[in-house]
């Protein structure tokens, strides 16, 4: 995987509406792996912030998104629809 590719999995786990499924859809990366590739690339206090912020939160999981009738692959990230690396759009 390339530094790029890293680097844009990190920022997308860091934002909070975009769910570990989309990443994987992405990058064919799942959650498991993310925390990994988070908790390698970051500093471990960064990694542990991050952890704890991600925990229980709703929006970054697909299956409690579903449930609640929210859109699921809306990326909310202003900036990400203009990255040329995203395979998505």
């Amino acid at each position: 995987m390339s530094s790029n590719d890293i680097d844009r999995i990190i920022e997308m786990a860091w934002e909070d509406r975009t769910t570990f499924d989309a990443i994987k859809m992405q990058f064919g990366v799942d959650e498991k792996d993310v925390i990994k590739i988070m908790r390698s690339n970051l500093k471990r206090s960064s990694f542990k912030l991050w952890r704890k912020r991600v925990g229980g939160r709703k929006t970054k999981h697909l299956k409690v998104l579903n449930k609640e009738g929210i859109s699921t692959l809306r990326f909310k990230c202003s900036r990400q629809r203009n990255i040329s690396n995203n395979r998505i759009t």
